[in-house]
């Protein structure tokens, strides 16, 4: 009965959310999915429809239900164009939640956002066990950007081509990481996120030589885990609330001034859902949260906010030109913007030039990617078509997810556009 209630309580505070929907239309512009195969459940307006029926759909039809709503990238598009200022995603992330509270998790997805995710040993150990047999398992795309791809796990993960894992992550080449501060120097805790580590580390590398170059200490908390938004895509709060108590208690064995991360969707959940979510666990990890989400920069803005990385008057005359995908956490959820484009024009070896729909989002989203990848991949070809029409020989992007979804794209497409993250071109310019 308890259950009951609370499902009723919580079935009643979602109308309240969605009863200020106008249903005008306006998120039909803009969103990604609907510009793909124009169906009405595929935009917000539809899903919000769904979502006020949803004890309905629950006892009706729960699996096509969790289907729908699953068609989402969460890119906020939506919500950054709604008149009345509808919180979308906040609406579509509860839903999920309700939904699969009721379906209940697969055991795939409970063993890895409750098992694997939260024990960083054991997450280590099964990509450190599944790193050498890469070879067998891989064939070499022999495309620009090193991608491999699987054709005996096709039924599994498609014909993706993918960058293979890091021969050696990053927590292994650094070690344990806590640096004091030089004279009058700031410290910055680092969150290279788990692409960062275990797959894109010249990335995670080149942050490293930035933070060396501007005299910048360096605390990485030595336990730190996934920052916990693949389990929240996913509907699965109690995963979450596993990952993120593992990353507050790392987080608070070191004094630091920021936390800084290259990952564009790290730096949202840690500023937007951890303080959120940690109201949950209780009063101390709330303020703990609150505390480390207020000190939480994306690399770029810290680069040009903090550490004064300028752009250069002009580029040499033989500049590669390079172009810059806005990842949508940073330019919807965070309105970051100008930031990376200053970091890229800081080196004088590329030259900057701007194509179509920027900001237009790539089609990953996360665990989108891996259930719907003919859908995502459609989405991506659009942007890389934008890519290849502003003639850049590199497109840089803040968003390891995104980097992902450019490098499949271009590959597939056999195209030699180069994908790099902003800070990979600036710190090519350090000495």
């Amino acid at each position: 009965m308890n259950n009951l209630q609370a499902l009723a309580q919580r079935l009643m505070a979602l109308d309240d959310k969605i009863a200020v929907c106008m249903r005008c239309g306006m998120c039909q512009s803009v969103c990604p999915t609907f510009r793909t195969y124009y169906q009405e459940a595929d935009v917000a307006r539809g899903r919000l429809v769904l979502i006020n029926n949803l004890a309905h759909m629950l006892l009706k039809d729960p699996e096509a239900l969790a289907e729908k709503l699953g068609r989402c990238l969460l890119c906020s598009s939506c919500q950054s164009v709604c008149p009345p200022g509808v919180k979308i995603m906040e609406i579509f992330r509860e839903a999920r939640e309700v939904v699969y509270g009721y379906l209940g998790l697969s055991p795939i997805k409970k063993l890895i956002f409750r098992a694997v995710l939260p024990n960083s040993g054991l997450f280590n150990f099964v990509i450190r066990a599944g790193a050498p047999i890469q070879g067998m398992l891989f064939k070499k795309t022999h495309d620009a950007q090193g991608t491999v791809c699987a054709p005996m796990f096709d039924f599994l993960i498609g014909d993706r081509h993918i960058k293979p894992l890091a021969k050696k992550p990053l927590h292994s080449i650094l070690g344990k990481v806590d640096e004091p501060r030089k004279e009058g120097g700031i410290k910055v805790a680092f969150f290279p996120g788990c692409v960062g580590d275990k797959m894109y580390v010249d990335m995670s590398l080149a942050c490293i030589k930035v933070f060396r170059h501007h005299d910048v200490a360096i605390f990485i908390p030595e336990k730190q885990i996934c920052c916990g938004i693949p389990a929240v895509c996913s509907g699965d709060a109690a995963g979450m609330l596993k990952e993120l108590k593992v990353n507050l208690e790392e987080f608070a064995k070191s004094d630091y001034d920021y936390v800084v991360t290259p990952c564009a969707t790290c730096t949202s959940t840690i500023k937007e859902l951890w303080p959120e979510y940690a109201e949950r666990i209780g009063e101390k990890e709330k303020q703990l949260a609150r505390d480390i989400a207020m000190k939480t920069m994306d690399i770029n803005v810290f680069m040009v906010e903090v550490l004064g990385v300028k752009a250069t008057e002009s580029p040499t005359a033989s500049a590669t030109p390079v172009t810059y995908h806005d990842p949508c956490h940073l330019v919807r959820s965070l309105g970051v913007t100008s930031e990376p484009r200053e970091v890229l024009k800081a080196n004088p070896q590329y030259k900057f030039v701007e194509m179509n729909d920027h900001d237009k989002c790539c089609g990953n989203g996360g665990s989108f990617n891996l259930l719907h990848y003919e859908f995502s991949r459609k989405i991506g070809q659009r942007k890389r078509d934008n890519v290849i029409a502003s003639g850049a020989r590199i497109v840089a992007t803040s968003c390891p997810a995104c980097m992902m979804q450019l490098e499949d794209v271009l590959s597939q497409n056999k195209d030699g556009v180069l994908v790099k993250h902003t800070v990979q071109l600036y710190a090519e310019s350090l000495d």
